[in-house]
């Protein structure tokens, strides 16, 4: 089993290709593949709008499947960390402010 873990967020999820290649490395253990429901709902809801003819229940199915097959990929319990995270990227909703350019990161 691999020592190194990857959030794959909604970007890697979705397109369907992205997320099999990512999907195909977690089950070989390169690295131990992670996610939240709220990163599935976020790739669902953003292919049915971009995919108007899907199935929810179809995609729902690919999610469970993700979940049932991936070694403790469900992340769960994060939900309290949010307000403390920092993130020094502009345009992101943070709990501070982001560094100014000159500052080292």
């Amino acid at each position: 089993m691999s020592r190194f873990s990857a959030l794959l967020d909604a970007n890697i999820l979705y397109p369907a290709p992205l997320r099999d290649l990512f999907l195909q490395l977690a089950v070989t253990d390169l690295f131990k593949a992670r996610w939240s429901a709220d990163i599935h709902r976020e790739w669902i809801e953003a292919l049915l709008r971009n995919e108007p003819h899907r199935e929810r229940a179809a995609l729902e199915r690919t999610r469970d499947l993700m979940d049932q097959h991936t070694r403790d990929a469900l992340v769960t319990g994060y939900e309290g960390l949010i307000p403390t995270l920092c993130f020094p990227i502009q345009g992101i909703a943070t709990s501070s402010p982001p560094p100014s350019r000159g500052a080292a990161m």
